[in-house]
């Protein structure tokens, strides 16, 4: 038998050895782990560096997240995906760390279920247990997603939680109580589950994305829970709510009270195939404020452009949402629909008595375009015993079949309201 000699045994030794998870490590130290490079004294890694194949065949999550890990330990920095397909589970953001998908660069979703950690998620308005979204952070500060590439979930893991399979499916990006968020740059492509969903984040940023979806439940941004959202330069053609704003839902959502305030949304294109472009409910349990919708282009929705929705034991307010300058075509139901007595699930332990009715106050529609829209206001959905104060519509121009239908409203004002081709009467107010 041939034995190794001490120092040819510690030089064979010092090779770097790789675990079953895929992590590098040394026995001599650090000295093989892979290095940042340095721009503008920012660190820079390449998820190559830590084994990742880009082959669309190699489960790559391991090699991805040893690269976040790294960039967050060493302070932060950014971790870049370059050219290739990189086939991956769930992978977790850290705080002070950017994910950079280059141009030629396409994240893929496993279609295994086992690679996303389940854990509490939000699903319409509730806390449930369910699998984690593709990419997603929780309690991270500092975080983004930039690059010109493209996140791809898997096809196999839309869809929504049932009896059989009570599990929430897999959002494809999701962000919970963060700070300081930044997604910019990349397009996505997802079937019948929500594209990105912030939850009880603050200071959010979603500029210049382009969100494609299809099917039922395949909603562009979520937006559950979060103060100070911009969502800017996007162009978002779903399967479903292009935008939707959401804050809880029944005793749950109520007791909570994570109020979805300071949301901008503007310069964005909007399409959808089977809802709304832009719901503002019908979770709306802990309440919704000061929204701003501007400059943005409606092209198709199968009911209405804006639908602000909510029913009768989700209490809490739905108050001061302003849009001006918007350009409204190919909507199947209309430009805007306001129900605020029965749209969405009841839930089981709803808000009970005259606290479960949701108040509505100061909504203003200005300076709108709008081409053969079939009605251009559906709102007579709203409790006589908590009427909406304050609704203004001013400035519009264009063509529809039928004009204003408001019920239940004090305050209303109406000012140079253009249209054409509309039979009956413009303005239709029930007491």
């Amino acid at each position: 038998m041939t034995l190794l000699k001490r120092r040819d045994f510690l030089k064979a030794a010092g090779a770097v050895a790789v675990t079953s998870s895929g992590s590098f490590f040394s026995l001599h130290g650090a000295e093989n782990v892979p290095r940042a490079k340095s721009a503008s004294n920012r660190n820079l890694f390449d998820a190559r560096d830590f084994g990742a194949a880009g082959d669309g065949k190699t489960k790559d999550t391991s090699a991805i997240q040893q690269a976040i890990d790294r960039c967050h330990v060493m302070g932060g920095g950014e971790v870049f995906l370059s050219s290739g397909n990189y086939l991956t589970g769930a992978i977790q953001l850290r705080s002070q760390t950017t994910l950079r998908i280059d141009h030629d660069a396409v994240l893929l979703g496993s279609p295994d279920w086992t690679d996303y950690p389940v854990t509490q998620v939000r699903w319409e308005g509730k806390w449930i247990a369910g699998h984690i979204g593709l990419v997603y952070a929780i309690d991270a500060e500092q975080i983004a997603v930039t690059g010109s590439g493209k996140i791809i979930g898997n096809p196999a893991l839309g869809g929504r939680p049932n009896q059989r399979d009570p599990l929430r499916h897999p959002a494809l990006i999701e962000l919970i109580s963060c700070r300081n968020v930044r997604l910019e740059g990349f397009s996505t492509s997802y079937e019948r589950m929500w594209s990105v969903h912030p939850t009880y984040c603050e200071d959010v940023t979603i500029r210049n994305l382009t969100i494609r979806s299809s099917g039922g439940n395949g909603d562009g941004i979520d937006v559950d829970s979060c103060k100070r959202v911009w969502i800017d330069h996007c162009d978002i053609s779903t399967g479903d709510d292009c935008i939707s704003l959401k804050s809880g839902r029944g005793s749950e959502g109520h007791s909570l009270m994570r109020t979805t305030e300071d949301v901008r949304i503007t310069n964005c294109t909007f399409a959808d195939s089977l809802f709304a472009c832009i719901g503002i409910g019908s979770e709306t349990s802990g309440g919704i404020r000061n929204v701003r919708i501007e400059h943005c282009r409606f092209t198709h929705a199968r009911s209405y452009a804006i639908y602000i929705k909510s029913r009768e034991g989700r209490g809490a307010f739905i108050k001061d949402i302003v849009a001006d300058d918007l350009d409204v075509s190919g909507m199947e139901g209309g430009f805007l629909r306001i129900n605020l007595l029965s749209s969405g699930l009841q839930d089981q332990a709803p808000v009970p008595g005259s606290e479960g009715i949701p108040s509505a106050e100061n909504f203003r529609f200005s300076n709108i375009h709008v081409d053969d829209v079939p009605v251009l206001v559906k709102a007579t959905e709203i409790s006589p015993e908590k009427p909406l104060h304050g609704f203004v519509l001013e400035n519009v121009t264009g063509t529809c079949q039928k004009g204003v239908f408001l019920a239940h409203a004090k305050g209303a004002r109406f000012r140079k309201l253009h249209l054409t081709g509309h039979t009956g009467t413009m303005i239709n107010l029930q007491p």
